[in-house]
């Protein structure tokens, strides 16, 4: 498995992804390569995209961009916002431990002290695997927030 910085001609590769995720339940939207170009690729907010690869083909993502006033998410200005999405057939591979790894140390090194991850509550296993990389819940239900360390 190859982890490097998601590229433009990754959002084929990231939408299928997605259309896997939304076809076995697991999200409710897809996106097409020009919505994920947009919101992943080239987000003005965007502070890292890490494209997870094996064999040329993309398993997985994780996205951390930094959260600006007014942002959609409702994240506290100056925080990380991530979001992490792993083809079903790749799941419970390492493929999120793996991806977390690199994007925490991209997170410190731009100098972040929180990251906030918005999962569903009804995702148990989305639940489960940010609490298994350190994120801890927040006061909302379904919201849960790494505390980073100063470096």
């Amino acid at each position: 498995m190859i982890l490097r910085p998601a590229e433009e001609d990754d959002a084929q590769g990231i939408s299928n992804v997605l259309a896997a995720l939304k076809a076995a339940g697991k999200r409710r939207t897809a996106g097409d390569a020009e919505e994920v170009m947009g919101h992943y690729i080239t987000h003005p907010d965007r502070i890292q995209c890490t494209v997870a690869e094996v064999d040329g083909q993309v398993i997985g993502f994780q996205s951390l961009r930094l959260a600006t006033l007014g942002n959609p998410y409702g994240t506290p200005e100056g925080w990380g916002i991530i979001g992490t999405h792993i083809h079903p057939s790749a799941a419970r591979c390492g493929v999120g431990k793996r991806l977390a790894g690199q994007t925490i140390k991209v997170a410190l090194v731009a100098g972040l002290r929180h990251v906030e991850a918005q999962i569903g509550t009804e995702n148990a296993a989305g639940l489960a695997y940010y609490g298994s990389i350190g994120f801890v819940d927040s006061d909302e239900a379904g919201v849960k927030v790494l505390n980073l360390p100063e470096v």
